[in-house]
């Protein structure tokens, strides 16, 4: 396997960024549907954490996190952004022991990047308590701006990964069904899973839209709205995951 230089894969690019303002709406509204799968505010681990935006998000529902972050340069900086509650392990996946479990997990927009998906889902699983949850994210392959982009001509299949992709380090696009398999394969029981914000704008141009005044907040709120019936055209796909010996816990239904 060839050696991977974390700190490089980040980096923005002349035809894409590594990250967009639209990213942070996106997080808003996914931490909407999985906010009501949450048990409580003091175990929480997130893996992988760029530069701190979604860990930044999650401290409004937790009052400490674990972060893992395989990226040094990363890492330091997340370290000095939040240092009095959160404990960034400079390590990948593989590499992470914990003497400890948690009851919520995270790994948002990440799953893409892995070598080895289904392993490294099979290795989280240690990491939760017998009741805790592991709520994961991706880029949805089918995505509506994606489909178009297709039709155009600019990625020659909805699961292609494009040079620019491959830059950042995704290794894979997936669609629901490969996403929901790899979950399955890797032995979590899948209590809840959909779609967030559909999405008819490439990232880059949500962006300008907004700034201009174009997409207004009401705009986005449908868009959140229409993803529950069509999450084949969301921007990215979610699920929430428990350990197969998880024993049914109430929660209420997602906003």
């Amino acid at each position: 396997m060839t050696t991977r230089d974390h700190n490089q894969e980040y980096q923005d690019h002349a035809d894409r960024l590594y990250a967009y303002d639209f990213d942070g709406i996106i997080r808003h509204y996914l931490l909407k549907r999985l906010a009501p799968h949450f048990t409580n505010r003091s175990s929480a681990l997130e893996l992988g954490c760029y530069l701190g935006d979604m860990t930044a998000q999650l401290l409004d529902y937790f009052d400490a996190m674990t972060v893992i972050e395989a990226a040094s340069d990363l890492a330091d900086q997340v370290r000095a952004r939040f240092p009095a509650r959160v404990e960034v392990i400079t390590a990948t996946f593989a590499e992470s022991r914990f003497e400890r479990t948690f009851d919520q997990v995270f790994l948002i927009h990440t799953l893409e990047h892995l070598d080895d998906p289904v392993g490294d889902l099979k290795r989280m699983r240690d990491w939760l308590t017998p009741n805790g949850r592991l709520f994961v994210a991706v880029p949805n392959a089918r995505a509506l701006s994606r489909q178009i982009a297709t039709e155009m001509g600019l990625i020659d299949h909805h699961t292609a990964v494009t040079p620019a992709e491959a830059q950042h380090g995704h290794r894979r696009t997936y669609s629901q069904d490969t996403f929901l398999l790899h979950l399955r394969q890797a032995g979590y029981r899948i209590l809840d899973h959909g779609g967030i914000l559909v999405k008819p704008f490439a990232n880059y141009q949500f962006d300008q839209a907004m700034a201009q005044g174009i997409i207004t907040p009401a705009y986005l709120e449908a868009c959140h709205v229409l993803a529950k019936s069509h999450p084949e055209l969301s921007a990215s796909l979610y699920a929430v995951c428990a350990r197969p010996d998880h024993a049914p816990l109430s929660s209420g239904s997602p906003a």
